[in-house]
């Protein structure tokens, strides 16, 4: 897919918060210039085209009483693919991404509550036979990361 400069403007302006009200989709389409339609159109085909691979919001776990975790573990290349559905099954994976390392596959857990990182990546060793190394969060910052299309 090529981006024409619509795309882009849609692009750039879904990275800000959207519109409080009960259409955002069309106060954000009605800020472009172009029907609503044509900005879920679009939104659409970005998707399919995997040009966006996800669009929703970020909530603040910890806020809510849960947890963030990021993990990693060592996975036999052989087994990479088993281990990677089998992590990827549990609701509270929130991102998976495969490394050129030792490491070689690192995601984030998202839970409703603390001790829930500990029972995820402990069901996940047990289904996997894999160790799951946690590292949590220990101080947070806000760094505003925006991609500019």
């Amino acid at each position: 897919m090529t981006l024409d400069a619509t795309d882009r403007k849609i692009l750039n302006r879904m990275q800000d918060d959207l519109p409080l009200v009960s259409n955002p989709y069309s106060a954000v389409a009605e800020e472009l210039g172009i029907p609503e339609s044509e900005l879920l159109n679009r939104m659409s085909c970005m998707k399919e085209d995997r040009v966006i691979t996800r669009f929703g919001p970020f909530f603040d776990a910890a806020a809510m009483g849960g947890a963030f975790c990021l993990c990693a573990m060592a996975v036999p290349p052989e087994n990479f693919e088993t281990v990677l559905t089998k992590v990827n099954a549990h609701a509270e994976v929130a991102h998976n991404y495969e490394r050129t390392h030792r490491l070689n596959m690192w995601f984030v857990l998202a839970t409703e509550t603390p001790e829930g990182i500990e029972a995820t990546a402990d069901a996940i060793e047990r289904e996997t036979g894999t160790r799951v190394l946690c590292f949590p969060k220990l101080q947070e910052f806000f760094i505003g990361f925006r991609v500019a299309a």
